[in-house]
């Protein structure tokens, strides 16, 4: 069984991938490692019209949000100044994992 709060490398591996596409296209597909592959279609949310889309990674849906330009966190700032930033929320439990940016993953609590 996996523990939904800690994330493994695949899941680790697959967030660039994520958040590039989230950023340049209509449509995300991953391919896991046991080969299956899932496609989701990006949606816009909230008045912002940010880009987001929901994935299943080992069983956890996760949802990939692009950074809000308008918040004052340091992620924010960064979006302000024209870098590609991807937060990743576990749907479950409403907590973030990680970050995205520009290709390189932070994950939160480690």
């Amino acid at each position: 069984m996996i523990d939904h709060l800690k994330p493994t490398s695949e899941f680790h591996n697959l967030l660039p991938s994520i958040a590039a596409q989230l950023m340049i296209g209509s449509k995300v597909v991953i391919r896991g490692a046991a080969g299956q592959e899932q496609s989701a279609n990006v949606t816009r949310v909230g008045a912002g019209r940010l880009r987001t889309v929901r994935v299943t990674i080992n069983g956890r849906e996760i949802q990939a949000i692009e950074q809000n330009r308008t918040k004052p966190s340091r992620w924010g700032q960064l979006a302000r100044k024209g870098h590609q930033v991807v937060q990743f929320q576990d749907v479950a439990t409403r907590k973030y994992l990680a970050v995205v940016v520009d290709g390189k993953v932070t994950e939160y609590g480690r």
